[in-house]
């Protein structure tokens, strides 16, 4: 064997293994398997973005979870075989389990156990730069993970960047454990207000000046949008959560100043726990005087992704702020064709191919919205001047109303908005 075989075999021998799991979903009352399956896809990509792999998907029919396991015992034997037999290294729930139930699923499968609000957690915890969002997930995390703390636990010692970190907290004593996160709590809550007071600040150093932020479900092209408007470097990639910090940035557009902040997506079951904790950081949301709500119209889903930011805008108490919707990715789109090549083609093959009639929905959403919708495509810059007209079309009113000695030819001194985030 040559030195140059060998030092490819140890390249092979130490390179890290990707993690394979399992996701399990029940199908409830008023459900649809196709429902079903789309909330699987979006687990998988949660699963894609923690870097582990998705390898078999199982679902069962049930009016509401076993008290137990989640599950039914029938339908717990098939996954155990299946964990067993491959080898596989974690099992994802799509909903949340109790304490109990995540003990007892642990003890049966063998394997760590994630359900959907622990997998986001820890996505946050891998995507978190600044100092506050830090704090603010390890502090739900600790929350989340007391009372569900079993001798089988790795998320304690879990590290940044990867999933393949084993061992350290699932060895100590349970009780130690729970001593341990029950000082990390007050700790971080106490790192947390004084991170806030900081925060609250900066927040009143930005009277004067009108702010906007992105609000959106997660992966539909705030940060892209954001980096095409301030031409800056915000992070974005097509991954879940490729935002969790807040970002501030300054921009003048036909002379109107204003604020403009990227926050984090939204997704449907948002843990509670996050929400709670993130409170400061969503306040760039609920201290806004506009909001810019970003859709992702390619994805099959939009309109259910329109009612979770909507409600969770509710919950926030930013339901009631004007609101500027903007389409994105029109580019991904099948573009409407004529009505005679409608007429020579089969209602199978119209429906197949998910044609969108964006008149329609400009109409629609107009009348809803009372403003009227952008269409555009942030990735390659399509319509962008329609959003910039649109967008300063707004920040004029909210000038207007919130400051009434606004004059049209007034800049405001925004230096010490410089770097902000």
């Amino acid at each position: 064997m040559s030195k140059y075989t060998r030092k490819l075999k140890k390249l092979i021998d130490t390179a890290p293994v990707e993690e394979t799991a399992v996701l399990v979903a029940l199908i409830k009352q008023n459900q649809s398997e196709q429902e079903v399956e789309e909330h699987l896809d979006e687990l998988a990509f949660l699963t894609e973005t923690l870097g582990a792999k998705e390898v078999y998907r199982f679902t069962q029919r049930l009016e509401k979870p076993d008290v137990r396991s989640f599950v039914g015992s029938g339908k717990l034997e098939e996954i155990q075989a299946y964990v067993k037999h491959f080898e596989v290294d974690m099992v994802i729930f799509d909903d949340d389990l109790s304490p109990s139930q995540m003990r007892n699923l642990e003890n049966e499968l063998k394997v760590q156990v994630y359900d959907r609000s622990l997998l986001i957690l820890d996505i946050f915890l891998n995507r978190a730069q600044t100092a506050q969002a830090k704090t603010q997930v390890e502090l739900a995390r600790f929350q989340y993970l007391l009372p569900r703390l079993t001798r089988m636990w790795t998320h304690l010692e879990r590290q940044r960047g990867g999933t393949a970190t084993r061992g350290g907290a699932g060895e100590k004593e349970i009780e130690t454990d729970k001593r341990i996160i029950r000082n990390q709590i007050t700790l971080l809550k106490e790192k947390l207000r004084k991170i806030e007071k900081q925060g609250e600040t900066q927040r009143k150093g930005r009277k004067g000046i009108v702010r906007v932020a992105l609000v959106g479900y997660t992966n539909v092209g705030k940060s892209t949008l954001m980096n095409l408007v301030t031409k800056s470097d915000v992070l974005a990639e097509n991954k879940l959560f490729a935002t969790v910090d807040s970002t501030v940035r300054k921009v003048v557009l036909e002379n109107i100043s204003f604020l403009l902040s990227d926050t984090v997506g939204f997704i449907r079951k948002l843990p509670t726990h996050l929400i709670e904790s993130f409170k400061s950081t969503l306040m760039e949301i609920k201290e806004s005087d506009l909001l810019v709500h970003v859709v992702d119209i390619s994805h099959p889903g939009f309109e259910d992704h329109i009612a979770v930011v909507n409600q969770t805008l509710n919950e926030l108490g930013a339901g009631d702020k004007p609101v500027l919707l903007v389409f994105n990715k029109i580019d991904l789109v099948p573009k409407m064709p004529s009505e005679e090549a409608l007429m020579n083609m089969s209602e199978l093959e119209v429906e197949e191919a998910n044609y969108l009639d964006l008149d329609r929905l400009k109409n629609v959403y107009t009348k809803k919205m009372g403003i009227e919708p952008v269409f555009m495509a942030a990735q390659d810059g399509t319509n962008i001047e329609t959003f910039r007209k649109s967008l300063v079309s707004q920040v004029k009113k909210q000038h207007k109303k919130i400051y009434p000695h606004y004059l049209e030819s007034e800049t405001y001194d925004l230096s010490q908005f410089d770097d902000m985030e």
